[in-house]
C-alpha cells in the first residue's frame, strides 16, 4: 500500500514544485528603451526585437497563403455542413422559431482551395474590376468568405470589410468613404444592399456568394449593378486564367471598419505586414499547433481577432470547420432538437472567443447543474471546489489520480458541449473574468490564451503564454509590440505608482496600423510618430505591469465619469463587476455628472429570474411584466449588492436605480456590436425616456 502512495504522491510533489518554482521565477516581459515620451516600456522576454515573420521567405498574407497551400496540398483546409432540411417550431408563447438540420462536414483541400482563389481572382479582373479599385466583403462568416478574401490578396486588391450585422447608416458610410465598386455579399446582405441602392454612389458589381440570387435583387431594383454568383465569376476565371499580382508587405491589405460602438465606424488600414506581424507572434506562443489540429471558426471575419486567428491556422496546415453563434451546440438556438451543434459535429481542438460567449457557456453549464439537483449537483460542486482549490496552487486541490477521476465523472460531459477535444482556446475583444477563466480551465480542461489588443493594433498588444495560469490578467507583450505605459495624472495613475507601475497603455511595433481611412485629424489624435521612428498608438485603455512582465487591464479613459460631489465612476470596471450576478445577462451603467449617484440599464437572465420568481410564488403573464414587478428589481439589486461586495466597490459606483429591459439586446438591434460589446450612445438614445425617469 505504501508503494502505491509513494508512486502517486511522489512523481506530483516534484511536477508541482518544479511548477511553481519555474512559473513565479519566469520573467515574461523584459524592460526596453524606447523613444517618445516618458513612460515604462516592456518587451517579450524571449524577442529582443519585434518579430515580423515566422515563415521564411513570407512577408505578405498572399505569400503565407500560397506557401500554405504548397506544403499542405492535399490535407483539409476549409470544411462547411451542408443544409439538409429548414422548419419552424412554435413555442408554447405562440412565437415561431426556424430551425435548422445540418448535416457532417464537407471539405475542401487545400489545393482546391487555391484552384478556387486563383479562379476568382482571375473572374474578378474578367468581370471588370481593375487594379486601383477596392472591393468590400458584407458577409456572414463562411468558406466564400475565405476565399474571396485570398482572391482579392492575389490581385493585390484593398479589402474593405464590414459586419455582417451593421445598419443601413453605418453600412452607406462605410461604402461611399472607400468608393468601393465590387461588393461581395450572400443572399441576406443582398436584400440590405438593394434597400439602400440609391444611396451607394460607387457600387458597380455585387458578387453574391449563394447561387441562387434573390428575385427582389433584380437589376431594375438595384440600379445599374452587375449581379454576378461567386461561383459564375471563378467560372469565368478558370476559362479567361490570369497571373497574379501579389503585393508587398507595404501595401493596404484590408480596411477593416470598427463596430461603431462610439458612433459612425472608422475606417483603419492594415497593411500586409501588420496583420502578418500579429499571426507571426501567436503562431509562435500557441504550442503545438500543426497540421493535425481542427479550428471552429464561428466569430465575424470582420472582426480582427478572427481574422488573425484563420491565418494562424491555415499557415500551419490546420483545417478550419465554419459554423455560427446560433449552431454552436446541439442545444442552440437555431439547432433542430436531436441534431447535432458545429462543435458535436466538428470536433475541434482549437477555438477562438469572445468573454460574452465563454459567459453564456459557463451559465448554461451551472443552470443545468442547478436544476439537476441532488447528489449530482453536490458532486459537481465538490469536483469544482477541488479543482479551483489545486488551480489556486493549494497542496490539497484535486491533483493526480483525483483530477483524473473528477473529470472522468463530473467534467466529460461539459467537454462534450464543445466537441470534447478542446486543447487551447483563444479569448480576446474584452477582458475575460476570472470566474470564467477558471471555469474553462477547470470544465473543459483547457488552457486560455487571453489576449489584449485593438482593431488599430490588428489584435496585438499583449497574449498570456500557455502556462500562464494566472486569472485577472492580459498576458505579456506579444513579440511583435511593446507595450507602454505613460502617466495619466487626471486619472490619479502613474508609472511611479507602488507596487506596480501603472498609466496609459501605448503599443508600438509591426502591428502598428496605418492610421484611419480619410480621417487625419483623428489619426494625428491617436497615432503618434517618435524621434525614433517609431509608430504608437494610443489606446485609452489603462494599465498596470506586474513584476513578471504581465500587463493588467485596470480601466479605461472615456469611462471614466466624474460625479456631483468629484467621484469617479469607471464604467466599464463596474460594469465587469456586476454582471458576474447570475441574474444579469446584460448591463449599461450610467452616471450623470449633475448627480451623484448611479442607474443602470439592465437585460436579466430569463431563465434564472423565471425560476426564482417560481420558488417565490410570484406570478406573471410574461417576461415584460415580470420585469416590472418591484420583487424582481430588488433581488437583482440584492445581487448587485453581493457582487459589489466581492469587487471592493465603493457604495456610489453601485447603482442606485435600475430599468430592467425584456427584450436583449443583440447586433441587429444596433445596442451592442458584432463582439458583443455595448454601443453606450445607441443605449442611451434607445432608452432616453427610462435614464431621465431613473432620475427623477
Amino acid at each position: 500500500m505504501v508503494t502505491y502512495i509513494v508512486a502517486v504522491l511522489v512523481p506530483l510533489v516534484v511536477t508541482f514544485l518544479f511548477r511553481n518554482s519555474k512559473n513565479s521565477a519566469k520573467k515574461r516581459g523584459m524592460p526596453v528603451d524606447v523613444g517618445g515620451e516618458p513612460g515604462y516600456a516592456v518587451r517579450n522576454a524571449q524577442f529582443p526585437t519585434p518579430l515580423e515573420t515566422a515563415w521564411e521567405g513570407v512577408f505578405t498574407l498572399a505569400e503565407l497563403f500560397q506557401y500554405a497551400c504548397k506544403s499542405y496540398g492535399d490535407k483539409y483546409l476549409l470544411g462547411t455542413r451542408k443544409l439538409i432540411s429548414t422548419e419552424n417550431e412554435v413555442a408554447p408563447d405562440g412565437r415561431s422559431f426556424e430551425k435548422l438540420h445540418l448535416g457532417e462536414y464537407k471539405w475542401l483541400t487545400y489545393a482546391q482551395v487555391f484552384e478556387r482563389v486563383c479562379n476568382f481572382a482571375s473572374g474578378l479582373v474578367h468581370i471588370g474590376h481593375r487594379r486601383q479599385e477596392r472591393v468590400a466583403i458584407f458577409a456572414d462568416t463562411r468558406a466564400e468568405w475565405f476565399i474571396s478574401l485570398q482572391g482579392c490578396f492575389r490581385r493585390n486588391l484593398t479589402v474593405v470589410t464590414i459586419y455582417a450585422s451593421l445598419g443601413e447608416d453605418a453600412l452607406r458610410h462605410s461604402l461611399n468613404e472607400t468608393e468601393v465598386t465590387t461588393v461581395i455579399c450572400g443572399n441576406k446582405e443582398l436584400k440590405k444592399l438593394v434597400d439602400i441602392s440609391g444611396q451607394l454612389d460607387t457600387v458597380k458589381r455585387l458578387i453574391c456568394m449563394d447561387d441562387e440570387i434573390p428575385s427582389s435583387a433584380s437589376v431594375e431594383q438595384s440600379g445599374s449593378w452587375t449581379i454576378i454568383s461567386l461561383s459564375n465569376v471563378e467560372k469565368l476565371g478558370q476559362e479567361n486564367p490570369v497571373e497574379a499580382d501579389l503585393p508587398l508587405s507595404s501595401d493596404i491589405a484590408v480596411i477593416m471598419y470598427t463596430s461603431g460602438s462610439t458612433g459612425l465606424p472608422k475606417g483603419v488600414m492594415m497593411t500586409h505586414a501588420n496583420v502578418l506581424a500579429v499571426v507571426s507572434s501567436v503562431r509562435t506562443i500557441v504550442p503545438g499547433l500543426e497540421s493535425k489540429d481542427v479550428y471552429l471558426a464561428y466569430l465575424p471575419l470582420a472582426h480582427i481577432l478572427e481574422l488573425v486567428a484563420e491565418h494562424i491556422v491555415a499557415g500551419v496546415g490546420s483545417a478550419i470547420g465554419y459554423g455560427t453563434p446560433l449552431t454552436l451546440t446541439d442545444t442552440s438556438n437555431k439547432i433542430k432538437r436531436g441534431t447535432k451543434g458545429d462543435a458535436s459535429a466538428l470536433r475541434p481542438t482549437v477555438m477562438a472567443s469572445v468573454p460574452a460567449i465563454l459567459d453564456r457557456v459557463r451559465d448554461g453549464v451551472r443552470k443545468k447543474v442547478d436544476a439537476t439537483g441532488g447528489l449530482n449537483k453536490k458532486l459537481f460542486d465538490l469536483a469544482y471546489a477541488r479543482r479551483l482549490s489545486a488551480l489556486n496552487g493549494s497542496w490539497f486541490g484535486a491533483w493526480g489520480l483525483e483530477m483524473l477521476l473528477w473529470n472522468f465523472l463530473m467534467f466529460r460531459k461539459v467537454r462534450a458541449v464543445l466537441g470534447g477535444r478542446i486543447r487551447f482556446l483563444l479569448s480576446g475583444g474584452a477582458p475575460i473574468s476570472g470566474d470564467t477563466q477558471r471555469f474553462i480551465n477547470i470544465c473543459l480542461g483547457a488552457p486560455i490564451g487571453q489576449g489584449y489588443g485593438l482593431t488599430e493594433t490588428c489584435a496585438g498588444g499583449t497574449f498570456s503564454e500557455f502556462d500562464d495560469s494566472s486569472v485577472g490578467r492580459v498576458g505579456n507583450p506579444l513579440p511583435s509590440s511593446f507595450i507602454k505605459l505613460i502617466d495619466w495624472p487626471e486619472g490619479g495613475y502613474l508609472t511611479s505608482d507602488s507596487p506596480m507601475p501603472r498609466g496609459e497603455i501605448v503599443i508600438s511595433g509591426p502591428n502598428v496600423t496605418v492610421g484611419y481611412f480619410k480621417n487625419e485629424e483623428k489619426t494625428k489624435e491617436v497615432y503618434k510618430v517618435d524621434e525614433r521612428g517609431m509608430k504608437w498608438f494610443y489606446t485609452g485603455d489603462i494599465g498596470q505591469f506586474h513584476p513578471d512582465g504581465c500587463l493588467e487591464i485596470v480601466d479605461r479613459k472615456k469611462d471614466i465619469v466624474k460625479l456631483q460631489h468629484g467621484e469617479y465612476v469607471s464604467l466599464g470596471k463596474v460594469e465587469a463587476a456586476l454582471t458576474a450576478s447570475p441574474h444579469v445577462d446584460n448591463m449599461m451603467l450610467h452616471a450623470d455628472p449633475f448627480h451623484g449617484y448611479c442607474v443602470a440599464l439592465v437585460v436579466p437572465s430569463q431563465p434564472a429570474l423565471e425560476k426564482w420568481a417560481s420558488n417565490q410564488g410570484i406570478e406573471f403573464t410574461d417576461f415584460a411584466d415580470l420585469c416590472e414587478k418591484n420583487e424582481i428589481i430588488k433581488e437583482v439589486q440584492a445581487s448587485f449588492l453581493k457582487e459589489a461586495k466581492k469587487a471592493r466597490l465603493e457604495k456610489f459606483e453601485i447603482p442606485a436605480k435600475i430599468k430592467l429591459v425584456c427584450n436583449p439586446w443583440t447586433p441587429d438591434s444596433g445596442l451592442v456590436t458584432a463582439a458583443l460589446k455595448i454601443k453606450r450612445e445607441a443605449i442611451r438614445k434607445a432608452f432616453s425616456e427610462e435614464l431621465s425617469k431613473l432620475y427623477e
